[in-house]
């Protein structure tokens, strides 16, 4: 088996690389520095059998138009430069309707209409274009985690004040997390397989926000107790934090205040029975050293 996977060297894409070739398969591997997707189609592409397509904007932070380059134009210069291989798009369940909780959400209510920041409208038209593409199959993870993570982990850990993590809501708002290593997982699977389609990845079961929290604090050995406070308060704490964050990004957005202020659940049948995804249960074993 021949993949090429791009964002090669950032969270994702490096797990699914391992994992391609701990499976015997040849990688392609292409970074920003090998090649910026953003720009236009690959000159000389290889000959492969599938690509798994992980490179793009992971942040509801970064400029708009930095989001559409590399979310939209970058999904087209891919999908351009490989017109015959498998094409496996690593997208995000942020493309879920934000306004209102998601509750074990199938793959057919998304995308929506309209999205109030630009990571999910950028998403979501990544997604258009790869549902354009036979033989495409376009991956909904919802807050990967695990070694090498560099969004997830740091923005809950950065939330953390003196002896007290500061979050949304009450704590027993249920959420999909996945692993890493689940998610390549399914990258593996949908590459190798002949079924098209929109698929959720997700843990074996969703867990509540409050137990998931205290359990990554506890395997980080930081001595701090998980606070829980009203989305009414938090909207106007997270408007005021970025207001005061101009370079780099703050802990707390009022997108990711809305976002886990509600149930955020996967319904993950299609994948299971389609692609022969059987993830893991959600563990933060070996948190410490990530």
């Amino acid at each position: 088996m021949r993949v090429a996977v791009t964002g090669a060297f950032g969270f994702v894409g490096g797990a699914v690389c391992r994992a391609a070739a701990d499976a015997g398969w040849t990688v392609y591997a292409f970074g920003r520095r090998t090649w910026d997707i953003t720009v236009g189609p690959l000159p000389d592409p290889p000959d492969v059998d599938a690509v798994v397509h992980c490179a793009g904007s992971v942040t509801d932070w970064a400029p708009r138009a930095q989001q559409w380059a590399a979310n939209v134009d970058g999904t087209r210069n891919v999908l351009s430069s490989f017109p015959s291989a498998r094409f496996v798009h690593v997208s995000t369940a942020s493309v879920y309707d934000p306004h209102r909780p998601t509750v074990l959400a199938t793959e057919d209510q998304a995308p929506i209409g309209h999205y109030r920041d630009g990571y999910g409208a950028s998403k979501a038209a990544a997604e258009r274009l790869v549902l354009a593409r036979q033989n495409a199959v376009i991956l909904r993870p919802h807050a990967v985690y695990g070694p090498g993570d560099r969004t997830l982990l740091p923005r809950v850990l950065g939330a953390v004040r003196g002896r007290s993590l500061i979050a949304v809501g009450d704590g027993t708002q249920r959420i999909s997390l996945t692993s890493v290593a689940n998610l390549a997982d399914a990258c593996l699977l949908a590459a190798a397989g002949d079924v098209p389609g929109v698929f959720n990845v997700a843990d074996a079961d969703p867990v509540p926000l409050a137990g998931a929290l205290r359990d990554v604090l506890i395997m980080r050995g930081i001595p701090a107790r998980v606070r829980f406070i009203p989305l009414a308060v938090a909207l106007p704490l997270a408007w005021l934090a970025e207001m005061t964050h101009h370079r780099t990004p703050p802990h707390l957005t009022r997108y990711a205040v809305r976002h886990l202020a509600h149930e955020r659940t996967l319904d993950i049948t299609a994948a299971r029975t389609m692609l022969g995804y059987d993830p893991r249960p959600t563990s933060f074993r070996g948190a410490e050293n990530w």
